[in-house]
């Protein structure tokens, strides 16, 4: 069984994009970020695999199911944990708890990101231990694993520009062979938004 997680947070002004925020306002941002949200969903949930979106805040999961219910068949589960590592280590343990054998998880931050993607992510997955979707900020856009690993998401600089080259490195240390994808431009910026057709020149 193969299962796509989704990472998404509810699209409240103020609450997403803050670094898009400060080029446009907070209403804006939040408009790009749910304008993106939808083409993700869109382009990547498929009949192929199981789809699950993995929201916060908790309390917010009638306005997320309000966003994105209509666009694709998905489950819809709260995010779990203190920072990004608790929650993407619990979301693939869950996942393999569930009878997954390949699991690939994305964000909503790369509207590039494609179901041909997801499907060469978890074809590698079947000669790879790991797939990782390289951000051109420094970060990752997917990553998927054929097995669980908590100790691959520990002391991970998040948010900076080198998220991929450490979860390589430890990913290395663990002794976990891995496939690249293509690398994608992540919208965190009204320069990126533009870059991606989200914002008019």
């Amino acid at each position: 069984m193969r299962i796509l997680g989704i990472f998404a947070k509810a699209p409240i002004p103020g609450r997403v994009k803050t670094r898009l925020a400060d080029d446009v306002g907070p209403s804006a941002a939040a408009e790009v970020y749910w304008q993106m949200g939808i083409k993700i969903v869109a382009a990547t949930a498929g009949s192929s695999h199981r789809s699950v979106l993995w929201f916060t805040p908790p309390e917010e999961a009638a306005y997320v199911r309000e966003w994105l219910d209509r666009v694709a068949h998905l489950e819809f589960r709260p995010q779990v944990g203190r920072d990004l590592s608790a929650r993407l280590t619990h979301a693939f343990a869950r996942h393999f708890a569930d009878g997954a054998r390949r699991v690939v998880i994305i964000g909503t931050d790369c509207p590039g990101v494609s179901r041909h993607l997801i499907h060469q992510a978890f074809t590698a997955l079947g000669r790879r231990d790991m797939v990782l979707g390289p951000a051109l900020d420094g970060g990752y856009y997917l990553i998927g694993l054929a097995a669980p690993h908590a100790a691959l998401f520990r002391g991970i600089s998040w948010s900076t520009g080198s998220v991929a080259a450490q979860t390589r490195t430890r990913a290395d240390a663990l002794g976990l062979s891995c496939h690249l994808l293509r690398p994608l431009r992540d919208v965190d910026t009204a320069r990126d938004a533009r870059a991606v057709g989200l914002l008019r020149p």
